[in-house]
């Protein structure tokens, strides 16, 4: 394990396989892989058998987080690697108050949206 991959871990408190998030969206896997390769969904290879994953938290009940295609959009526009971008959605921010992934989740995402713009100098 990598030092950023145990940051990640970290951070990052709980994985769906994308099989999982499949069920979750009611799509098949394949449109969920069409997901993480358009960008609207990060993905990294985790474990002993380096399975693609995403964080739990990127999806809601029957969809992915409201905002949160935008912001790793603004984010990837910023140079941010997919470990920053997610380093970043989820680490603290008093001034949300909470993480970022947190304040997506609860509708709060053009404070979210701000602060990635705000990034990018």
């Amino acid at each position: 394990m990598t030092e950023i991959d145990a940051k990640i871990d970290a951070l990052v408190p709980a994985w769906l396989t994308l099989p999982d998030i499949a069920e979750k969206l009611g799509v098949e896997v394949t449109r969920v892989r069409q997901l993480v390769k358009e960008g609207q969904l990060i993905a990294v290879r985790r474990g002993e058998n380096r399975v693609l994953q995403v964080p739990a938290e990127f999806i809601g009940e029957d969809r992915i987080v409201k905002g949160l295609s935008g912001t790793l959009t603004l984010l990837k526009d910023d140079g941010f690697s997919d470990e920053e971008m997610l380093e970043w959605l989820f680490t603290p921010d008093p001034t949300l108050p909470g993480t970022p992934v947190r304040a997506l989740r609860e509708n709060r995402g053009t404070e979210v949206k701000r602060r990635a713009q705000a990034l990018a100098v």
